[in-house]
C-alpha cells in the first residue's frame, strides 16, 4: 500500500489513537458474538439437522453468510493489526505514519473477496470497504445470521416438546378409549383419535425438519428473533383432543352409571305404562257415565322406547359403552316427554269427571247454606235440588244439561236468601192471639 495523501484532513496522533481504541472495543464485541454465534444451540442444531423447505434454503444462505461474516472479521483483525504495528513503530508518529494511518483507518483499504449475491455477498470477486464499513457489513452479516438461528432455535425449544407431551396425553386417551370400546370405524371419537395422531406426527416431522414453516415473525420490528412459533396447529389438536376427552370421559361415567340409569329410565317408562292404563280406564269410564261429551282417544304404550330399552341393555351386558352413551342419554329424554304426554292425556281424559265432581261439591255446598238458614223444607228449593241431584249421580250424565239445573238451585237458593223473613218466635204469638176463645 503507498504513502498518498487521502482524500480528507490527516488524522493527529491523538485521533488516531482515540481511532485505535474505538476499533479495538469494537473488534472484541464483533469477536464475542461471533464466537456466541459460533456456539450458539440453535446453530448447531441447524448443522446436524436434515433441513427441508423454507429453512434448508435460509440455512443455505445463512451458512453462506456465517463463513463470509468470518471472512470479514478476518479482514478487519488484519487491517486493525497493521494500523497498530504502524503506530507502535515510534512513540511520535512521523507525518508519513499518520498520513498512513489516516488513509488505513478512514479509506477504502480493506479487500475482501466477496460472496455470490444470493448468500449475503455483492455477487462481486472482490470489494474494498473501509473499517467503519466493514464493521456495519459485519453487523448487517450477523444480524440475520442471528435471526435465522434464533428463530429456529426458537421453534425447536417449543414445538417438539409439546408436541410430545400431547402425543404422551393422546396416547392415554387411545388406550382409555379402547377399554371402553371406542375405536376407529365404531365411534367418532375413535375416528378424531387417528386423525390427531396422523395430524402430530406429521407436524412434529416438520417442525424438526422445517421450523421456519411454523415461525411468525413480529409486524415491525428489526430485532433479531423478533416473533414467536406459530402453534396454530398444535392449539387446533389440542382442542381437538380435549373434545374427545370429555365424550371418552362421558362413556366412563355411562358404564359407571348404566345400571342406574337403567332403573331409572324402566321406573319412568313404567309410569308412563301405567298412567296410560289409567287414562283408558278413566276412558271408558267416562264414556259410561257422560252424555254428550269428546273424550280423546288414549294411545298405546310406547313399544319403541322398550324396545331400545331392550337394546341399551343389551349394551350394556356386551360392555358396548361407546354405543350405550348417546342411546341413553337420547332414552332420557324421550322416556319423561312420554311420561308428561301420558299424564296429560289422563288429565285430559278425566276433565269431564272433574267438572261433574266440581257440580256435585257446589250443590251439596248451597244445600247446606240453604239449611244453616232455616231454608232446608223450601219446596221450590228441595225440587230443585233433587232435579239437579238426580242429573249429576244418574249414569250417563248429561253435564250441560246438570250444570243448567245447578244453576237455577243456585239462583233460587239466592233468592230465598235474600228475601225477608218473619222471625220465628214472633210468628208464633201471632197464631196464639189469632186462637178462638
Amino acid at each position: 500500500m503507498g504513502v498518498t495523501d487521502p482524500a480528507g484532513p490527516v488524522m493527529d496522533r491523538d485521533e488516531v489513537d482515540r481511532a485505535l481504541a474505538r476499533l479495538g472495543q469494537e473488534h472484541e464485541a464483533i469477536e464475542t458474538s461471533l464466537l456466541a454465534l459460533q456456539d450458539h444451540a440453535g446453530r448447531r442444531l441447524l448443522e446436524g439437522a436434515e433441513l427441508t423447505g423454507v429453512t434448508r434454503e435460509r440455512w443455505i444462505a445463512t451458512e453462506a453468510s456465517i463463513m463470509l461474516l468470518w471472512t470479514y472479521f478476518d479482514a478487519y483483525t488484519a487491517a486493525l493489526r497493521t494500523a497498530r504495528e504502524i503506530r507502535s513503530r515510534r512513540r511520535w508518529s512521523s507525518r508519513e505514519d499518520l498520513v498512513e494511518l489516516t488513509e488505513l483507518l478512514r479509506g477504502d483499504c480493506v479487500t475482501v473477496a466477496d460472496a455470490p449475491a444470493g448468500q449475503g455477498g455483492s455477487g462481486k470477486l472482490s470489494e474494498r470497504y473501509s473499517l467503519a464499513e466493514l464493521v456495519d457489513r459485519m453487523n448487517e452479516l450477523y444480524a440475520a445470521g442471528l435471526d435465522m438461528v434464533v428463530a429456529a432455535d426458537a421453534v425447536w425449544s417449543a414445538l417438539p416438546a409439546r408436541i410430545d407431551l400431547l402425543a404422551a396425553e393422546l396416547q392415554r386417551t387411545r388406550q382409555l378409549a379402547h377399554s371402553v370400546g371406542v375405536r376407529p370405524g365404531e365411534h367418532p371419537a375413535g375416528d378424531d383419535l387417528e386423525r390427531i395422531t396422523r395430524t402430530l406426527t406429521k407436524l412434529r416431522e416438520e417442525v424438526v425438519s422445517d421450523p421456519l414453516a411454523y415461525w411468525l415473525p413480529a409486524q415491525g420490528s428489526s430485532a433479531p428473533g423478533g416473533g414467536r412459533p406459530d402453534t396454530a396447529v398444535y392449539d387446533r389438536e389440542a382442542r381437538a383432543l380435549d373434545e374427545v376427552r370429555r365424550e371418552i370421559e362421558a362413556v366412563l361415567t355411562v358404564r359407571q352409571d348404566a345400571e342406574k340409569r337403567l332403573v331409572r329410565l324402566r321406573d319412568v317408562l313404567s309410569r308412563a305404562d301405567r298412567t296410560l292404563a289409567e287414562a283408558r280406564t278413566a276412558r271408558g269410564e267416562v264414556l259410561a257415565k257422560i252424555a254428550a261429551t269428546e273424550v280423546p282417544v288414549v294411545s298405546g304404550p310406547p313399544t319403541a322406547l322398550h324396545e331400545q330399552l331392550a337394546a341399551a341393555a343389551e349394551y350394556r351386558r356386551q360392555a358396548q359403552w361407546h354405543r350405550l352413551s348417546p342411546l341413553l342419554e337420547s332414552l332420557e329424554q324421550r322416556a319423561e316427554d312420554e311420561l308428561l304426554r301420558a299424564r296429560e292425556s289422563l288429565t285430559a281424559v278425566t276433565a269431564p269427571l272433574a267438572v261433574r265432581a266440581e257440580l256435585r261439591g257446589r250443590l251439596d255446598a248451597y244445600k247446606a247454606k240453604v239449611a244453616r238458614h232455616g231454608l232446608a223444607e223450601d219446596p221450590l228449593l228441595i225440587e230443585r235440588y233433587e232435579k239437579a241431584r238426580r242429573m249429576l249421580w244418574s249414569a250417563p250424565c248429561d253435564l250441560r244439561v246438570a250444570g243448567q239445573a245447578v244453576l237455577r238451585y243456585q239462583q233460587a237458593a239466592a233468592e230465598a236468601l235474600a228475601a225477608p223473613r218473619v222471625p220465628e218466635q214472633q210468628s208464633r204469638s201471632e197464631d196464639v192471639r189469632g186462637e178462638p176463645s
